[in-house]
């Protein structure tokens, strides 16, 4: 009796009074039968706190010491109206997570460790299974790489910057590991800063050394040499073979053209001690540059470590990293966010799998690799979605996709999360297998995501969807989702390694005692300033330590955060790409019949849109020039017409250098001016965004609707 499931002889025994009789069997084989039951049905992801509350406001501690106040110590006092996490140590912000990885040399050399030399770096050739560097091989490349860098000049300091231009490949991490072993620091460029950004890096950081992926890329380097625009550029390093005509062009122009292998086995023949290692939190990691509006942002080894350390304490008690975890490397290095998965990564002894380059062929990649990580941006999930709905080209099938669907969703609302449901085998096992069949967790960010898709994706990849806030001066996030809290619409509450508080913007009407406000974040995982700009540093961080993020949050009762609004007028594409609205329409309104214009941005598209109000006295002539007759509101309803602005818009574009998701995708043509009496300019004639973006919102929407990308 004692051996079989717990409570069903006891109830035999109750029932038939004796333990053998037919009555008394019957109701133990029930009671079997529901113990099975019991055993197999799914189990709620048991959250790590009170969903009803999971960020609480810290409290003031009256006469606490001015280094305290300030943060300095990463104590929790003296920071009225700033709300942290629940989870984790109440006293203290996180620094890191593991005593034996405080720098990320360390991370790796953590997991290095634990991976007992498995498999490391992957890559593979079209048609071909993943090939793997082990962790020996990559920490051995990496030393002689940085060997080689200081054989041939550059200092083991933080100081000496070194630029990697290049896609996500196996010698991106092999750079980066070797700065890390010598003390010195990334610098990413990639190709959507444009050269005049390029430029301005490699002078702004001092740059000399530059490693580069395709010989493409060493030619505009060296087109800025020749022009005399980068003087301090003497060094390029490719990974990919390259012509003995670049390497005669280099020398022409004062620049040494090597491969990596070469430098690589100088540093073989002349190997540096470990001296020159990072032995303090403190110390610059990388420079992170931004497109649309250059400024480097400088971040610390303590910087990233706080920051993923966060990330690991507000999943352990859901997910535990291991040498079985294997991440798909897609999304651009140049980002901080793609940096901070791998880190955990490595740090793990986990495997990094590249992408053959080419996004449509990722779901091949993950077909053969089988990654159980996902970080993915919102565009890539919509694009999921809507591929998943434009297979259900019936009625029928979208009902029953839909039907299937709300059932999942029902569990995932109840904190199931699974992939072994009867909906799955039926309908979503195709779904997951697109994904290569073993994800476990999907991190989104660098842009909001649609709430719709959102909770259509947990349910069909029957996996662990987390969303999370952040940008680069504060390393990557510094919300993110609670495990269990499967609902939409916010982005989770603060990181264990930092606090958020709400900051009045009375132009914009929000404030503080409201619960709205500007997003400000203070910890050990905000950057340290902007390189060499003292300006932009004090307006982004006060006296306090608070970083100012320009966005506009709300706190929700359950102490999840919101995104509102922005204030500033740089924003994000669903792809991740930084737009300066102003700056595109500075250059469109060169275009003859416009005197007017606002460009739209939405965080949950890929593309822009515009609002065009024509110029009276020349739209006439240059319309009949085109063979556009009418008058004046005739001709601003003329859809033919309004194609030939953009056109010309467009044209202008291209020739001031924009990029291709900087340009509009399509127009609105209105024909009354923006003005101070209709509550669209200020007093001094500048455009009000918020109320433009409210007024024309009818319009904004027919235009995302009409387009497909």
């Amino acid at each position: 009796a004692e051996s079989g499931p717990p409570c069903a002889p006891r109830k035999a025994v109750l029932v038939g009074g004796k333990g053998m009789s037919w009555r008394g069997q019957s109701v133990t084989i029930l009671c079997h039968k529901t113990c099975l039951l019991h055993a197999h049905r799914p189990r709620a992801v048991k959250p790590p706190c009170d969903l009803r509350m999971q960020s609480e406001e810290v409290e003031v501690r009256p006469g606490a010491p001015r280094r305290e106040r300030l943060g300095l110590t990463w104590g929790l006092h003296g920071l009225a109206g700033a709300r942290r996490s629940v989870i984790g140590d109440s006293q203290q912000l996180l620094t890191h997570y593991y005593d034996d990885a405080r720098t990320m040399y360390e991370v790796f050399r953590r997991g290095f460790s634990i991976s007992e030399n498995g498999p490391c770096l992957g890559f593979r050739k079209p048609k071909q299974p993943y090939q793997w560097l082990s962790y020996k091989e990559v920490a051995e490349r990496a030393e002689a790489l940085g060997s080689g860098l200081l054989q041939q000049g550059c200092k083991p300091s933080t100081k000496q910057f070194i630029g990697v231009f290049a896609q996500n490949r196996p010698e991106w991490i092999i750079s980066e590991l070797a700065c890390y072993t010598y003390s010195m620091v990334v610098v990413p460029l990639y190709d959507t800063l444009g050269p005049g950004a390029i430029r301005y890096i490699v002078n702004t950081a001092d740059i000399s050394t530059v490693i580069c992926d395709k010989p493409e890329k060493a030619r505009i380097l060296l087109d800025h040499v020749e022009r005399k625009e980068t003087p301090g550029l003497s060094s390029i390093i490719l990974m990919d073979p390259f012509e003995k005509e670049l390497t005669e062009r280099g020398r022409h122009c004062g620049v040494r053209i090597q491969t990596m292998q070469e430098v690589e086995d100088c540093g073989r023949e002349s190997r540096h001690v470990f001296w020159v290692l990072p032995t303090g939190s403190s110390f610059k990691i990388t420079l992170c540059f931004f497109s649309g509006n250059p400024k480097g942002a400088m971040l610390t080894h303590g910087n990233v470590v706080a920051d993923f350390s966060g990330f690991l304490k507000v999943t352990e008690s859901q997910w535990s990293p291991t040498c079985e975890d294997v991440h798909i490397s897609y999304l651009p290095l140049a980002h901080m966010f793609e940096r901070m998965v791998q880190s955990v990564v490595y740090c793990h002894g986990g495997r990094i799998g590249f992408f053959q380059g080419d996004i449509r062929l990722l779901s091949d990649d993950m077909k053969a690799l089988r990654p159980t990580i996902f970080p993915v941006v919102p565009r890539l999930l919509n694009r999921m979605y809507d591929k998943i709905f434009s297979q259900a080209d019936t009625s029928l099938k979208r009902w029953i996709l839909e039907f299937a669907a709300r059932r999942k969703k029902a569990e995932v609302r109840n904190g199931i999360i699974r992939n072994d449901s009867l909906w799955d085998k039926l309908f979503f096992n195709k779904i997951q297998a697109s994904l290569g069949g073993c994800v476990r967790m999907i991190v989104t960010g660098a842009a909001p995501a649609s709430p719709t898709v959102l909770g259509f994706l947990r349910a069909a990849l029957g996996c662990q969807v987390y969303e999370g806030y952040g940008q680069t001066e504060c390393t990557a996030g510094c919300t993110f989702t609670t495990p269990g809290d499967w609902t939409s619409g916010h982005v989770g509450a603060p990181l264990p390694c930092n606090l958020i508080r709400l900051k009045d913007v009375e132009e914009l009407n929000y404030f503080a005692s409201k619960g709205e406000g500007e997003i400000c974040v203070k910890g050990p995982n905000v950057f340290k300033g902007y390189l060499k700009d003292e300006e932009k540093t004090t307006e982004a961080l006060d006296q306090e330590g608070w970083l100012h993020t320009g966005d506009i949050g709300k706190w929700l009762p359950n102490g999840t955060l919101k995104i509102i609004d922005r204030k500033k007028h740089i924003f994000k594409l669903a792809q991740g790409e930084y737009i300066a609205p102003e700056k595109i329409e500075n250059i469109y309104i060169r275009s003859d019949p416009v005197a007017q214009i606002y460009v739209h941005g939405d965080s949950l598209q890929a593309f822009l849109v515009g609002i065009v109000v024509p110029d009276s006295e020349v739209m006439p002539g240059w319309a009949k020039k085109r063979g556009f007759d009418g008058t004046y509101a005739e001709l601003c309803k003329n859809k033919e017409l309004q194609q030939a602005i953009m056109e010309d818009m467009v044209r202008l574009g291209k020739e001031s250098g924009l990029h291709s998701f900087e340009q509009v995708k399509a127009i609105y043509i209105h024909s009354d001016m923006f003005s101070v009496q209709n509550g669209l300019l200020t007093p001094t004639l500048k455009a009000k965004r918020p109320e433009l973006r409210d007024y024309f919102k009818k319009q904004i929407e027919e235009l995302y609707s009409s387009i497909s990308i």
